[in-house]
């Protein structure tokens, strides 16, 4: 069974269209947007992400633990800063995606739900002599999402005029109208975005307030299909759907991302400096464009003149090349911009992201 947002049945009211993402139920498509990706291009957007987990670290070996089961550099993190990396078992496959953010007392880590209790058991199987204590403390935070060029007008009206300025990741507590909130500094399609972490109790109020401002700026509230388009012209990989616990880093493009390479020893280091030094992989996560109306399935068979070539991971519709296109592994010999593929009938071939250009706010 999927997981569900905590603002289902908001939506649901409302008359959203409702789709499985990360393993959970959020909308997909909102009511009363007429064009979701233009909001996201030209205005901004409040998206429900609802799909996160959230684990608190605290006592004085935190940040050294944590720093040594993750691929990212937690050690030298300051309170208000933040970063992301990756938890890898030994053999360097990935089990989960994590976000940290170093607060004065704790960090707090950000994965997927729909993997919590395979996450939070790996975080703590390894405490032994450490002084750190873990806690879930899913349950009682949420997340939404504000996404498009008009983001840093409507943060500026709540006093982040300098919002724009912060680094990937940076955080910092503010208050939106009357609700309490942590806002996470992001980005997408070149232009800042923002996720507000909140008391589960004052999501309803945040979503209201949020959309409130969204709509005094053009904007308004936006479902996962239309951030699906844009990530994917973005050559934005998502965990679960085009990377998981099958793929190491390097295959899933991420070696730049989410590894340090100067942080020390951790799980699955091993294995990643060795695929390092071998300087390439079999296959690796490609963008991809397909000549048809129609969608190939998530996971099936990339061609090449009858011989596997790879698998599609995941596909949207692109508005700027008027094609699906999508993500899929590809082996090396079959990866070279322009390769002419077969995606189970469907004419498909390797293109260059990221599609987007930067568009910024007037």
């Amino acid at each position: 069974m999927p997981l569900e947002t905590p603002l289902l049945e908001l939506h649901r009211a409302a008359g959203a269209t409702i789709g499985e993402y990360f393993g959970t139920l959020l909308p997909a498509l909102q009511p009363d947007s007429a064009d979701e990706y233009a909001t996201l291009r030209n205005a901004v957007g409040v998206l429900d992400s609802n799909f996160h987990a959230f684990f608190s670290f605290t006592g004085p070996d935190r940040q050294r633990y944590v720093n040594a089961i993750l691929t990212s550099n937690v050690r030298d993190l300051k309170p208000g800063q933040g970063t992301v990396g990756l938890l890898l078992n030994p053999q360097g496959h990935i089990l989960a995606e994590v976000e940290t953010f170093a607060r004065e007392d704790s960090i707090l880590a950000s994965s997927h739900a729909m993997i919590r209790e395979r996450t939070l058991a790996t975080f703590d199987k390894f405490i032994i002599m450490d002084d750190v204590t873990l806690e879930d403390v899913t349950d009682s935070l949420g997340t939404l999402d504000l996404a498009g060029p008009r983001t840093t007008a409507l943060l500026a009206e709540i006093g982040l005029g300098q919002f724009a300025e912060l680094p990937p990741l940076a955080h910092q507590e503010i208050k939106v109208g009357e609700v309490a909130c942590r806002i996470v500094r992001r980005e997408l399609a070149g232009d800042p975005a923002a996720t507000l972490i909140v008391g589960r109790e004052h999501l309803a109020n945040l979503w209201r307030e949020l959309l409130g401002r969204a709509r005094a700026h053009g904007g308004g509230p936006v479902g996962m299909d239309a951030l699906n388009s844009v990530r994917l012209e973005c050559g934005i990989p998502w965990f679960g759907l085009d990377y998981d616990d099958k793929q190491i880093p390097h295959e899933a493009g991420l070696e730049h991302s989410h590894i340090s390479y100067e942080k020390g020893c951790y799980t699955g280091q091993e294995i990643v400096e060795r695929v390092r030094s071998r300087g390439h992989v079999n296959r690796r996560l490609t963008e991809l464009r397909f000549f048809s109306n129609e969608f190939p399935d998530d996971g099936g068979k990339l061609l090449s003149g009858g011989n596997e070539a790879g698998n599609v991971t995941s596909t949207a519709y692109s508005p700027i090349l008027e094609h699906p296109i999508g993500l899929g592994y590809v082996r090396r010999e079959y990866s070279a911009v322009g390769t002419r593929l077969d995606a189970s009938g469907i004419p498909a071939e390797v293109i260059e992201p990221p599609l987007l250009a930067k568009k910024t706010s007037a």
